[in-house]
């Protein structure tokens, strides 16, 4: 049985699709133990309503919550009884709980992560690792995304080697084609910490090394794993989920422009609502926080019940897969 602890209290519409979240991965994964953490007696009166396996859901009281307006360090050493807090040091303390899975704040996480579950040896930085959807069915994940904003080749390094092994022990991506985040495909192009990390890139034979990307080709399909400073993979992440998000407007806005544009928008209703399902967000989970002693995944703040169940996924099958003990061995060769 793989236990993960759920911030039932983090994000922007918590705690219920937490709650819809977490009851939804207990239908699917018949091996899951979830631990609710967050007040009590809210948790209870929304389980009441719903149809779960009791045996494998526990709740932990935590009747505070860390905001968004919170110094991130300052709230997980002092806010005690918030929910993200108790779940860390569940973490910390409960060998039984493998992973975490929380809404909240980023920077809170962050912390909570090197305070109190602390990095795997020889790992220098964790690192954000989302993905995305490509054009072809695929994913494709970028690490960091902003975790790190200032970073060395070293660093890039292991966030392809932790990539990569996340993608193999949690999508069952065999050899993921791993390119650098840069402003053009040639191996000479970019700033001092593009051309130093490139030769060390094709230099591992643990690593798919395909070569530079450009950021126009990030779901293309072309890649598997795209490895940038966390400056450049948030601005480079939020830029694609910004775009995708606007070019959908458009398309409703002249789908809705006349008579013969709305008759048109009639056939091609399904097909369009296919693209802006496999474009969201929700139905893909979150960001794993790759380098940790144990299983870290944020999702959106603004996630719906789907996206905190396929977040539990991601979790479980890391653990179900040994991702950690994968990343420790790696680097310890």
């Amino acid at each position: 049985m793989i236990k993960i602890v759920v911030d039932a209290f983090g994000g922007d519409n918590s705690p219920v699709v937490n709650v819809k979240g977490a009851v939804q991965a207990l239908a699917h994964i018949k091996d899951l133990a979830i631990v609710l953490v967050g007040d009590q007696p809210v948790l209870e009166q929304l389980l009441k309503d719903e149809q779960y396996d009791s045996s494998r859901l526990e709740i932990v009281h935590a009747p505070d919550v860390i905001t968004c307006h919170d110094k991130p360090t300052e709230a997980i050493k002092n806010k005690k009884d918030s929910s993200m807090s108790r779940a860390f040091e569940l973490l910390h303390s409960d060998e039984s709980c493998r992973g975490l899975v929380t809404l909240g704040s980023s920077g809170a996480l962050l912390a909570g992560a090197v305070l109190r579950v602390g990095r795997i040896k020889g790992v220098k930085r964790p690192a954000f690792c989302p993905l995305l959807p490509t054009v072809n069915g695929g994913i494709v994940c970028v690490c960091d995304s902003g975790a790190n904003t200032d970073c060395d080749p070293i660093h890039l390094q292991q966030f392809a080697l932790m990539g990569s092994l996340y993608l193999q022990k949690a999508y069952g991506v065999q050899n993921p084609r791993v390119a650098l985040a840069n402003v053009g495909v040639e191996a000479e192009k970019g700033d001092n910490l593009r051309k130093e990390t490139y030769p060390l890139l094709a230099a591992m034979p643990q690593i798919n090394f395909v070569g530079n990307m450009e950021s126009r080709d990030l779901i293309s399909g072309d890649y598997d794993l795209v490895v940038c400073d966390g400056f450049s993979g948030n601005v480079l992440l939020k830029s694609t989920e910004g775009t995708a998000m606007e070019v959908m407007k458009l398309i409703k806005k002249a789908m809705m422009k006349n008579l013969g544009t709305k008759l048109g928008a009639l056939l091609i209703k399904k097909e369009v609502y296919k693209v802006k399902d496999m474009m969201d967000y929700n139905n893909y989970g979150g960001a794993v926080l790759l380098g940790t002693n144990k299983t870290i995944v944020k999702g959106h703040g603004s996630s719906k019940a789907t996206a905190v169940f396929h977040c539990i996924e991601q979790a479980y099958n890391m653990e179900k897969n040994n991702l950690c003990q994968a990343i420790a061995e790696e680097l310890r060769k």
